[in-house]
């Protein structure tokens, strides 16, 4: 090895990765949680491969889904009918329809959201905001807002599409992937299971797809330890990743998405106040 492993380093991977694997899936925005952690415990490493690293991590966080959802997400398998089959393609036709607004306002606008978006108080304000949302949303009652959308099959494409245009918004630090793909879900009649699933769902070609641009960008030359705590970053993130996706998707049988409405405005709150006085 060109150089030999820190474990201080190696903890403070750690640490990232179980926060990112939490926050990945959880509506509360892992920039919030990362503005503060990357200041509190700042990896010294090449700054190529921290933005790398930041990144790539998420794949982690993607093999979750897979993993859990693979049967339901497998269109070769023998264990399904041809109409089971043929329902699987079309959602992942819907997935990918849904994708498009992403992909065209994320690989236009990302550099100049990060630019002049990436700082304390628009990420702090996007999680107050979005947080207000979620509490409006669950306190205006299901009358007014009875999901009409209970399963992938009435999931039309044109709902799919809009759910997308939210996930869009998710350039803008702070409003987090799952936090906006879900409020969309929910504002266009889907219940909170679908709009929860479907966000999953639709993480997997933007991870993926944000992995590649940041590869292409700056490369794969990383030393040997680089990889290593790459790696093990991402298998970190995965195996929090399945237990925060199987939390929420328990919490949501008993809960609705009030408290991480709640969590949000306080954690913008902090955000604020943490930028204002480095605490």
């Amino acid at each position: 090895m060109d150089q030999m492993i820190d474990i201080i380093e190696l903890i403070k991977i750690f640490v990232l990765s179980v926060v990112q694997g939490i926050t990945e899936w959880l509506p509360i925005s892992s920039t919030g949680h990362m503005i503060i952690l990357e200041d509190l415990i700042p990896l010294n490493l090449s700054s190529e491969f921290v933005e790398v690293f930041l990144v790539l991590v998420q794949l982690g966080s993607i093999f979750a889904v897979i993993l859990l959802y693979f049967n339901k997400l497998n269109p070769f398998s023998p264990k399904k009918t041809s109409v089971e089959r043929k329902d699987t393609w079309v959602l992942w036709f819907k997935v990918a329809f849904a994708s498009i607004p992403v992909a065209i306002f994320g690989f236009a606008l990302k550099d100049y959201m990060d630019e002049y978006f990436y700082n304390p108080i628009v990420v702090a304000i996007a999680l107050i905001v979005y947080g207000i949302i979620f509490i409006w949303i669950e306190r205006t009652g299901e009358s007014k807002h009875a999901a009409t959308v209970t399963d992938f099959n009435s999931l039309s494409f044109a709902t799919a599409f809009k759910i997308g245009i939210f996930q869009a918004l998710s350039i803008i630090p702070g409003t987090s992937r799952s936090g906006s793909t879900i409020i969309g879900g929910l504002l266009v009649g889907t219940s909170r299971h679908i709009a929860t699933e479907f966000s999953f769902f639709l993480s997997i070609p933007a991870m993926f797809g944000a992995s590649l641009v940041k590869l292409l960008d700056l490369g794969f030359a990383f030393t040997t330890v680089e990889w290593i705590y790459l790696l093990f970053g991402m298998f970190v993130a995965f195996i929090v990743s399945v237990f925060a996706i199987k939390f929420l998707l328990n919490y949501l049988k008993r809960n609705d998405f009030t408290g991480f409405g709640k969590y949000r405005i306080v954690l913008g709150a902090i955000v604020i106040l943490y930028s204002l006085f480095q605490f």
